[in-house]
């Protein structure tokens, strides 16, 4: 490894993100595994010390807990929107495009989608609608969505396809939206669409326009099969957890033990 990144820094081609606070891949695993709906927005202070417990257990190492694995809070801030989304207003000529959905656990199957809708103008200016939890919960049922909707946000707004994104959005694309963006075009994908709460056509008044249209991303990959994935893989999750709790423990008492013997001589 050290001869590889060794590599990269000397083509000046390696480049260190700092992540985003907060965001988490073992808590994301851990809701798959819980089948809990306590991590979203509104059901926040719905979260037990129980839960806490549990959540926070797997794939623990016996000994104790490393101060680097584990779970931690994500607080959303303007600040952390500002940072992620590209801030640009739509200009003269351009094609506002606008798509909805859950967009959960941002993957390549929704990377997919967005860049084949992003080829469908010259001047493409993508506006994504995020749905509410509670709403993406009542249309995909179980614990969906894996991802709050302030974790999703952030997950869109970092796709380069994406220019604006609505946060909680309507499930059904009203006049009102298509009016105040000045949308040119809906697009959804070959994933089934599912009526509104009273039995309609979501995407009505975007085909009675004229302005729907179908795209294929050529990609089936769904969060469902990612979670279906870890929910299968479980064990050997919960096993390279144990193995990378142990191996920060290991790094955390050397650190430790380095600094009593320091001290010890300084004394």
């Amino acid at each position: 490894m050290t001869l590889v990144l060794g590599l990269h820094w000397d083509l000046s081609i390696y480049r260190e993100c700092q992540r985003t606070q907060g965001v988490s891949t073992t808590d994301l695993v851990g809701r798959m595994l819980l089948m809990t709906k306590a991590h979203h927005s509104v059901a926040n202070n719905e979260a037990t010390q129980d839960f806490r417990r549990h959540q926070d257990n797997f794939g623990k190492d016996a000994r104790g807990r490393s101060p680097w694995t584990g779970v931690s809070q994500f607080l959303q801030t303007s600040q952390k929107i500002m940072q992620f989304a590209s801030g640009k207003e739509p200009q003269p000529g351009d094609c506002i495009i606008y798509v909805a959905g859950a967009f959960d656990l941002f993957h390549i199957g929704h990377i997919d989608f967005l860049e084949k809708v992003h080829s469908l103008s010259e001047k493409p200016y993508i506006i994504v609608g995020l749905h509410f939890d509670q709403e993406v919960n009542h249309y995909k049922r179980k614990n969906y969505p894996i991802m709050n909707i302030h974790e999703r946000t952030l997950s869109v707004l970092a796709c380069r396809y994406v220019s604006e994104v609505v946060i909680g959005a309507p499930y059904s694309v009203t006049s009102d939206l298509l009016d105040h963006f000045k949308v040119d075009l809906v697009c959804h994908g070959k994933t089934e669409v599912l009526p509104d709460k009273d039995g309609s056509d979501p995407y009505a008044e975007p085909k009675r326009r004229g302005i729907f249209q179908t795209v294929d991303s050529g990609n089936n990959l769904t969060t469902d099969d990612i979670v279906q994935r870890i929910i299968k893989n479980r064990l050997e999750y919960e096993a390279r957890n144990q193995k990378k709790e142990a191996k920060e423990l290991a790094v955390l008492e050397a650190q430790q033990r380095r600094e009593r013997i320091i001290e010890g001589q300084e004394n």
